[in-house]
């Protein structure tokens, strides 16, 4: 039961759209109505407001921080599975019709509670490879699939199923991206396109 009680907690907390939330009562209507559809805070930076998508990023760690935290508190163990259910829910959220965010932030929240020097290597990696890339989905992706053997190479075996659960989230997430860095065509950050 205690597992089932972890992903629970995961999993609502997880699916408050919180993009959606900030961008409404801002007054800029239906953040999906624009950009990549998502309600992430790469498609909330799309409106113009830095404010905005910063605290949308910020959010959505947290909404996956706290039911790892409260998880490790109380039912010991049951840890990663509210990690995975929190990005679970907030890349499909049943108060969206099972669509939500492509999860980075999210993963980003989860792997700083489970493993917070793991989540400061895989950061730098973050920003070494947008840097480079000056693409956000690449350094997304290659952060999370990073993360697994990051928490490998640093002493934490117990985070690294949840680790390559949620990369499997994220990556199906941004299968469109894929799609579109395989043609050629995603978008660099701070292009109009």
């Amino acid at each position: 039961m205690e597992n089932l009680y972890a992903a629970l907690l995961g999993f609502v907390l997880g699916s408050i759209p919180f993009g959606l939330i900030l961008t409404r009562a801002a007054g800029l209507g239906d953040v999906r109505n624009i950009g990549s559809g998502s309600i992430g805070a790469t498609n909330v930076l799309r409106t113009g407001n830095k404010g905005l998508a910063a605290a949308t990023v910020l959010l959505d760690a947290v909404k996956a921080v706290i039911p790892v935290l409260v998880a490790k508190a109380v039912w010991p163990g049951t840890e990663g599975i509210a990690a995975v259910a929190a990005v679970a829910g907030h890349c499909f959220t049943p108060w969206l019709a099972f669509k939500g965010g492509k999860g980075f932030a999210s993963a980003a929240g989860a792997l700083g509670a489970l493993a917070f020097p793991a989540f400061i290597v895989c950061a730098m990696i973050w920003v070494a490879t947008l840097a480079i890339s000056r693409i956000s989905s690449v350094s997304s992706l290659v952060s999370v699939i990073a993360a697994p053997f990051v928490a490998w190479g640093m002493g934490f075996p117990q985070v690294i199923a949840p680790l390559i659960a949620i990369a499997a989230i994220v990556i199906v997430q941004h299968r469109a991206n894929i799609g579109r860095l395989m043609r050629g065509e995603e978008p660099k950050v701070g292009s109009k396109t």
